[in-house]
């Protein structure tokens, strides 16, 4: 049986939504779709500039600047609820970093506790063991 940790609970409670906003800015932040959207813009202004039939979208390309601006206006909103969704993660996180290090603060105070009764438990068996030597040597 896997023990579930902080993310993967998060992960469960998050709706369609959200999963979706985050793999839509995941992909729009990789050199995958950089790269893509390089090749058709490329693409669109060879076919639009050497086009010996039809110029669909003639210089300076006023349908390739429509189509961006409507990626931007969506992409924006859909990014900013990945990095809020991110933000949730992160005080996610963080509050299981906390409750950690208080568990682990408790564990080291009551081991030092253990220790200090021991050190203590030694030293007086230590004393006794002088006083009884000591006592040994007096009747002598």
């Amino acid at each position: 049986m896997k023990l579930k940790n902080w993310h993967d609970s998060h992960k469960e409670v998050s709706s369609f939504g959200q999963r979706l906003a985050d793999s839509v800015a995941s992909g729009m932040g990789s050199w995958t779709f950089i790269i893509a959207q390089t090749v058709f813009v490329l693409a669109w202004m060879l076919l639009n500039i050497v086009g010996y039939i039809k110029h669909w979208d003639a210089y300076p390309f006023i349908l390739l600047n429509l189509l961006f601006s409507t990626q931007a206006a969506y992409a924006a909103p859909i990014i900013m609820m990945a990095q809020n969704r991110q933000a949730d993660r992160d005080r996610a996180q963080a509050q299981a970093d906390y409750q950690t290090n208080l568990e682990a603060k408790l564990e080291i105070e009551n081991l030092q506790k253990r220790l200090d009764a021991i050190e203590i438990e030694k030293l007086d068996k230590i004393i006794a063991l002088l006083e009884k030597n000591n006592s040994t040597n007096k009747i002598i």
